[in-house]
């Protein structure tokens, strides 16, 4: 029974992969002109920083946030069916938990310890900040039984995540609501919810990251938990050795990063805010992502050549080149700079609003 059980389990894996791979391929082929150009246009946001705003005016206009928030759209609207062509549906390298695993197990491991961390229950209203295609908010209510709510700030992911949700029978534990992490307060009563996590967003993507630390604080209950996994520099990294620089120009816009901090001003931030901390940590086998993120590239890199080989004899549209092409782009500076431990997406932090005493 044990062999026909995990014969199951892989076969339903297996099915529902290239499932998902066929339709988000479908969902590329037809993709209209204006909206390939849209997305190869918005990685001009990823040149920028928050931090230097006098930049973003004289490039962007005075009106320079709509700018931003449109073209996240434009860049996440089509990214998030590139990456599901391979193990990155979830639109995050997960910490290297477990090396002799995939991908998506080492995420199904991360998940798993946060879950832990935020010790989540049947009772709890969670809410998942830049939930994406909402894969993780459902496995996070299908290990606990909480009710997740994610925000996500593109109506073609929560689209999918809806239909995920429904199609693993998850309709009434979750919900999902369009919403930019930038557009401070959120849509929630104050203490609606009773722990709070996000994956690869806030670090990168909140324009005033202590502002945003408060607005999380406001929506937790008194004892609720903030867990964090996000992209950070490191203190190897210095901003005036020019390769550092030129390592970090070419991966931002691989990861979708605006803004950079480091540890010890999230930390600082957090506390601001009013947290307290509990967990400060990279989370990956001796601080390295590497190997992770180099199976990702390599896979990436011979589906690229595939789609070449397509589009040169006309399998496939032409435009498909050009969105691979962007998509694969300095995979290796991101393996560079997590060896010489410059900068991580894997850093994790848990933190709490303290309880009533």
């Amino acid at each position: 029974m044990a062999i026909l059980s995990a014969v199951a389990s892989k076969t339903q894996f297996w099915t529902y992969r290239l499932t998902t791979i066929l339709k988000s391929l479908k969902t590329l082929y037809t993709l209209p002109q204006a909206k390939v150009e849209a997305f190869l246009d918005s990685y001009v946001i990823y040149d920028h920083d928050w931090a230097d705003e006098k930049r973003l005016i004289a490039e962007l206009g005075a009106d320079y946030q709509k700018v931003m928030q449109q073209k996240i759209v434009d860049y996440y609207s089509v990214l998030n069916h590139l990456c599901s062509v391979g193990q990155v549906e979830k639109m995050y390298i997960p910490p290297a938990i477990d090396l002799s695993a995939s991908i998506i197990t080492n995420q199904k491991l991360f998940e798993k310890m946060m879950c832990a961390d935020l010790s989540l229950n049947s009772s709890h209203k969670v809410l998942d900040l830049g939930c994406g295609r909402g894969r993780v908010a459902s496995h996070m209510a299908q290990m606990s039984g909480a009710h997740v709510t994610g925000l996500n700030i593109d109506l073609d992911q929560l689209k999918q995540a809806r239909k995920f949700a429904t199609g693993n029978g998850l309709t009434k534990k979750t919900n999902f609501v369009q919403g930019d992490v930038n557009q401070i307060p959120y849509s929630f009563p104050s203490q609606s919810f009773d722990h709070v996590y996000q994956i690869q967003c806030l670090f990168s993507l909140a324009k005033d990251l202590g502002k945003t630390f408060k607005e999380v604080h406001r929506l937790l209950k008194p004892g609720g938990k903030f867990g964090c996994l996000d992209w950070v520099s490191l203190s190897a990294y210095d901003p005036k050795n020019d390769h550092h620089a030129s390592l970090m120009k070419r991966v931002k816009p691989l990861i979708g990063a605006i803004g950079t901090h480091t540890v010890d001003n999230s930390i600082r931030l957090l506390k601001e805010a009013g947290f307290e901390i509990l967990k400060n940590e990279n989370a990956s086998i001796d601080g390295l992502q590497a190997p992770l993120i180099q199976n990702a590239d390599k896979f990436f890199t011979r589906v690229t050549k595939l789609i070449h080989f397509c589009v040169r004899y006309k399998i496939l549209p032409a435009h498909f080149k050009p969105l691979f092409d962007r998509l694969v782009k300095d995979g290796e500076a991101f393996v560079e700079a997590d060896r010489m431990r410059l900068f991580t997406t894997s850093h994790y932090i848990v933190a709490r609003k303290p309880p009533l005493t």
